[in-house]
């Protein structure tokens, strides 16, 4: 409340101060016309709103958890800062001591998110609690608190009993994931993967829920994060291979004289599988929050109320359609990670013969 009196106050003040001002007959000179110019045009530019800026400040990751306000009004609670440096060893402080990049501290500095060393002999790992590795920890302690409560009400009502509540809600995805996704596209013991898929789904399903919100970070459009799901879904599918899959890559079924072509074909087809899936979870989710951003942001480039109806309608428009992206990346991303898994521990052999019974 006094903040806001304040507030009124001193523009209040300003206000009878520039009538005052303009009442009285003041004679300027060419310099100060020429001075008072330039700072009018320079507080101009200062009231620029910059998009990119705020665009990247909301889609990037960042060693603070920004709510609202610029500069030293911002409103941001600080992130731990833990740095492993070859002549000071670990250092942990808060990434309050920056003061939001306008300080050094310790003899470390924050540019771009990026923490330099005025030492230019050290050399800095950075291993800092980001504002993304705060969301993925809230959301991990989310999805386990949920699903754990949910096991327990299934182990004290028994499963043959109508589910209530969160059970209620739940049950038709993880029923869904499981027959739907897992059973029909794995063969060969689809249950051994349903876990995963299920942690999959749900970790993706709930961050790009997470990062609709104005203040949330936007983990799921971190290229580390979907690169990191890739690198799982690589290894879980390789691990899991079985001959006949290794056999399709290294021994094709067609003219030896064509494997010279072939065989690196289908060893680069091993990498990009996964790397589509870490692209086109990123690139979607990343482009919706800037078009999002983009859309409201007109009205701060025309600078007139006008154009807010059309702007504020289309942004309202685009963001209930990132609701239902944000569903159909999660399924998109576990039904290709099912389906690759599928094709790398299929057995061609019962499949073929399945074929040929149902031909009889």
């Amino acid at each position: 409340m006094g903040k806001r009196t304040l507030f009124l106050v001193v523009v209040i003040s300003v206000f009878f101060f520039n009538k005052i001002s303009a009442s009285e007959p003041v004679e300027y000179s060419a310099e100060d016309t020429l001075s008072h110019s330039s700072a009018h045009g320079a507080h101009a530019e200062d009231d620029k709103v910059d998009l990119t800026k705020v665009a990247f400040e909301h889609i990037l990751d960042s060693h603070s958890w920004h709510f609202w306000g610029e500069g030293h009004d911002a409103v941001a609670m600080p992130l731990p800062v833990i740095l492993y440096s070859s002549t000071k060893g670990i250092q942990v402080f808060s990434s309050g001591k920056f003061e939001h990049g306008h300080a050094e501290y310790n003899g470390y500095r924050l540019e771009d998110e990026q923490i330099i060393s005025s030492d230019p002999t050290e050399s800095i790992t950075d291993l800092s609690i980001t504002k993304n590795v705060v969301q993925l920890i809230l959301s991990s302690a989310i999805l386990f608190f949920l699903f754990t409560s949910i096991a327990k009400a299934y182990k004290n009502t028994g499963i043959t009993s109508a589910p209530k509540g969160k059970q209620s809600f739940f049950e038709p995805l993880i029923v869904f994931v499981r027959d739907d996704i897992a059973a029909s596209n794995i063969t060969n013991r689809p249950e051994r993967f349903v876990p995963y898929l299920l942690t999959v789904f749900f970790l993706i399903l709930l961050n790009n829920v997470l990062g609709l919100i104005p203040i949330g970070a936007n983990l799921t459009g971190n290229i580390a994060f979907t690169l990191v799901l890739s690198v799982v879904t690589l290894i879980l599918t390789n691990v899991n291979a079985n001959k006949q899959y290794w056999l399709h890559i290294f021994a094709p079924p067609a003219p030896k004289a064509l494997y010279i072509i072939l065989v690196p074909l289908e060893i680069v087809g091993i990498i990009t599988k996964p790397f589509a899936l870490m692209i086109r979870l990123f690139a979607n989710i990343t482009a919706g929050h800037i078009i999002v951003i983009s859309l409201v942001g007109l009205i701060f480039v025309f600078k007139t109320l006008w154009v807010s109806p059309v702007a504020v309608g289309f942004a309202l428009f685009i963001d209930v359609l990132e609701c239902l992206v944000a569903l159909l990346q999660a399924y998109i991303f576990t039904l290709l990670t099912a389906l690759f898994i599928g094709s790398a521990c299929a057995d061609h052999h019962e499949e073929g013969h399945g074929e040929e019974e149902h031909a009889h």
